[in-house]
């Protein structure tokens, strides 16, 4: 009998290294499965359609909101941004583990959802220093930088709405942890 793959919910204020810690995982094709969510909004210069988003009409977007493909779904500055049920479920079933890298507005559908998901925040060490680390980004104005540090703010709000928090003060350490994670969602005894 094949084993179910596991599905992981991953949120972070931005620039707290998620994208880093996930690459070292996904590093690993065949176990894992990285969900690619959908978005109304336009590509951004060099953002492939099927590799950083599927890029669909907000059209399309409604249609398939209203016909339930969603596993979840949210609106940020005027666009939608959502998961699809479909290629989880494939994957899943395949025995694969899905990785979802996703606000926490997602984080708690799926909670709603599925309630065998499990959810890991990942933090910064301080407020001060994510501001620190958007500010050395240099992609960003120092107002952009306030507004995402504000938003950071209202996301740690959510934290104990997670099965795992992760502080990425040390990077080898956050991926060390999220493999730990990984191994003890395998070790439920729910599955």
């Amino acid at each position: 009998m094949q084993k179910k793959g596991r599905l992981i919910v991953v949120s972070a204020p931005s620039g707290c290294g998620k994208g880093t810690i996930l690459g070292r995982v996904l590093e690993d094709k065949e176990r894992f499965y990285y969900s690619i969510s959908c978005t109304t909004r336009a590509p951004r210069e060099g953002e492939i359609n099927g590799v950083h988003y599927r890029f669909m009409s907000r059209e399309a977007f409604e249609r398939e909101l209203a016909a339930g493909a969603f596993l979840e779904h949210a609106t940020y500055c005027d666009n939608y941004y959502g998961t699809l049920n479909a290629p989880i479920d494939e994957h899943l079933a395949a025995g694969q583990d899905v990785i979802l890298e996703i606000e926490v507005q997602g984080g708690m559908q799926i909670r709603e959802k599925r309630p065998d998901a499990t959810l890991v925040f990942i933090v910064p060490p301080s407020l001060e220093v994510l501001r620190e680390r958007l500010t050395k980004r240099g992609t960003e104005t120092p107002e952009v930088v306030e507004k995402r540090v504000a938003q950071a703010s209202r996301e740690l709000a959510f934290v104990d709405q997670y099965d795992y928090c992760i502080v990425n003060d040390d990077l080898d350490a956050a991926i060390a942890d999220m493999f730990s994670v990984i191994r003890a969602a395998e070790l439920r005894v729910d599955r």
